[in-house]
């Protein structure tokens, strides 16, 4: 049996801010361990004789990130799958079902989320092995996370008659997120089980039950695979029939309708890390209960998570507190009370700010920037630009720019000029002038850029010529 696991990448993790923002989530984060989430998860999948290479499904707005974060760890995806619109899991499966069966017939599809921590992966893998064994007869198992106790942020599922296989049970019923006392009933009941949002099924199984179940879902996403194409190194659905789809999830779409439900109970160590909190749960802790990362000095704390992400945070005589240092933003919150931070989000958005899209530092698929300073009619940012990475070739309407060159080689085009500059050496592109900046270089090449003008907006920029091919 050949078992495809799908890799859904979106979301944007807005109860994880000031971290996680739109344009850098939190799949696409070192939240946890050195490596980001993403690429944990992916990593969690080599070396299995059983697992394809993983489809990663992910919106067109973090492909560049996806794909760089996947050639780190050394990893191929059988494909890097382009959501134009966020349409929940119903719809972003479906695609992967439609795209997988144009390639193996009998293909068997493993659902599991960028974002999510699993300790116990051998656990893991023989709770996958359980459900193999049912899929090919039409099974759709979930996989339940047996409770460490009264959640109320998830979702439950209740099993049943036991399904034909080892640790299978048919499922009940699922159950919408409880209150305190439903939630200990169900944990000292023993058949209930946390909805982990991880499946195993045939690809054919789901699209038949969702035929049945949401015929338009299933018709918008065939024909929008059927009518996608390749671009560089994704696919990209085609994005009228994508946006037709009915947004729905999984679990409303299929699994609470269909008769042909099992869970598989599995204690694997899972966390969905949704919270400041959950976040905290999972991390090391220090004798006095502090999950700390970053430059931190703490005196007389207790319980609490800090994180220091650009200069030192000193936190002394407190607990239970979660302090979340950014180069633009700060969050102090209790951790009973982090489920809130949504609101903070709600706030930013209504008062038309930017902090809960994107940091002061932002990638792009040739580099990043970062803002050091910005002021009346003038903008300073530290440019890096990746070995071989080419900007567009470009033109400002309202702004001249001043290019330093800190380390590395630049290649420069301004107008009919092309040079090249090395450490200490600039150059300076006047408004209106079509300009490139590439590196031809080995290694990283680190610029200050120097932006004077009436306007300074990102969206001054008239595109000539792109390699990435962006808009």
């Amino acid at each position: 049996m050949k078992i495809y696991p799908i890799i859904l990448s979106g979301g944007a993790g807005t109860r994880l801010w000031p971290l996680s923002r739109a344009v850098l989530p939190k799949q696409l984060l070192p939240l946890v361990a050195d490596k980001t989430m993403l690429q944990d998860t992916a990593l969690r999948l080599a070396g299995r004789p059983e697992l394809m290479a993983p489809l990663v499904v992910c919106g067109n707005e973090h492909r560049f990130m996806v794909a760089e974060q996947m050639r780190e760890i050394n990893m191929t995806p059988l494909a890097i799958l382009l959501e134009p619109v966020g349409r929940n899991t119903a719809p972003a499966v479906a695609a992967a079902a439609h795209f997988l069966l144009a390639q193996d017939p009998d293909a068997v599809m493993l659902v599991l989320a960028a974002d999510h921590v699993i300790a116990d992966v051998d656990a893991f893998y023989a709770a996958v092995g359980h459900a193999a064994a049912l899929v090919g007869d039409g099974a759709m198992a979930t996989f339940g996370i047996v409770p460490t106790g009264p959640e109320t942020g998830y979702g439950y599922i209740q099993s049943g008659a036991a399904a034909g296989a080892a640790n299978c049970y048919k499922v009940d019923r699922f159950v919408e997120k409880p209150d305190r006392a439903t939630a200990q009933g169900f944990v000292d009941a023993g058949n209930y089980f946390w909805n982990s949002g991880m499946f195993l099924f045939r690809a054919d199984s789901y699209l038949a039950e969702l035929r049945e179940f949401q015929p338009a879902i299933a018709s918008a996403t065939e024909a929008a695979v059927r009518l996608g194409y390749h671009d560089l190194d994704f696919c990209r659905l085609d994005e009228a029939s994508f946006k037709a789809s009915p947004s729905d999830s999984i679990d409303y779409a299929v699994m609470e309708r269909t008769r042909h439900a099992v869970v598989v109970p599995a204690d694997i160590g899972w966390s969905d890390v949704g919270s400041w909190s959950a976040l905290w749960e999972v991390q090391p802790h220090d004798a006095d209960g502090n999950a700390v990362r970053g430059d931190v000095y703490l005196d007389g704390v207790s319980g609490s998570l800090v994180r220091a992400e650009s200069r030192i945070v000193a936190v002394i005589g407190v607990k239970d507190l979660v302090v979340v240092e950014t180069a633009d933003a700060v969050l102090i919150a209790h951790k009973d009370q982090v489920q809130r931070v949504k609101q903070v989000v709600e706030h930013l958005k209504t008062q038309d700010r930017t902090e809960h899209l994107h940091h002061t530092k932002v990638y792009r698929p040739w580099g990043c920037y970062e803002g050091i300073d910005v002021g009346e009619r003038f903008q300073v940012k530290r440019i890096t630009v990746n070995p071989g990475g080419k900007l567009s070739l470009q033109m400002h309407h309202h702004r001249a720019e001043h290019w330093v060159v800190v380390s590395g080689t630049a290649r420069v085009t301004c107008g009919d000029s092309v040079k090249l500059l090395t450490e200490n050496e600039s150059t300076y592109i006047p408004i209106g002038m079509n300009h490139r900046l590439e590196n031809p270089g080995k290694l990283p090449l680190h610029l200050i850029e120097v932006q004077s003008g009436s306007y300074l907006g990102e969206d001054d920029i008239v595109r000539f010529e792109d390699v990435y091919q962006r808009a």
